[in-house]
């Protein structure tokens, strides 16, 4: 019984504009409707601020600033995604997250050099399912080592 398995990905799908991207579940914590964020001075600028999420001080990034798309007020469908980046919980702010699927490993292929002004670096690979692309998020890179360790001062001074 050596047969080659091809296993799936299982991600979390979310919206940002017209987009449909995905982070795979494992780094996926939970996802939260939008609560007050608490906005902390001298962060970049897609650092939204903080969130208390059951007694965790919790850092939150605005995807779209990340990602340079033009910003959106927070709606019903608006959610947070924590995710784990590291040792470290952030929450990323999304327009909606309402779909988890398994996409086969040979359905996903190796990031474009550029993908909707997206650096390839964020971009772990796109998969191609029926009438839909979907970008899958490298978190490692999406929040470099230096963003983190400013992120993580953040939470030292709440």
């Amino acid at each position: 019984m050596n047969e080659t398995v091809i296993e799936d990905v299982k991600v979390i799908v979310f919206q940002l504009k017209d987009e449909d991207y995905g982070v795979e579940v494992a780094q996926v914590r939970s996802i939260e409707r939008v609560q007050h964020i608490t906005r902390v001075p001298s962060t970049p600028d897609f650092v939204e601020g903080v969130i208390n999420l059951r007694g965790v001080v919790t850092p939150i990034i605005d995807l779209r600033k990340r990602f340079a798309i033009q910003g959106l007020d927070h709606s019903e469908t608006t959610r947070v995604i924590i995710v784990t980046v590291g040792q470290m919980d952030v929450g990323l702010v999304v327009d909606a997250a309402n779909d988890v699927l398994d996409i086969p490993k040979n359905a996903i292929e190796p990031p474009p050099k550029v993908v909707g002004g997206l650096e390839a670096a964020y971009i772990r690979g796109v998969a191609k399912l029926e009438k839909r692309l979907l970008i899958l998020l490298n978190l490692d890179k999406v929040l470099n080592p230096d963003e983190m360790e400013e992120i993580k001062e953040i939470e030292g001074k709440v």
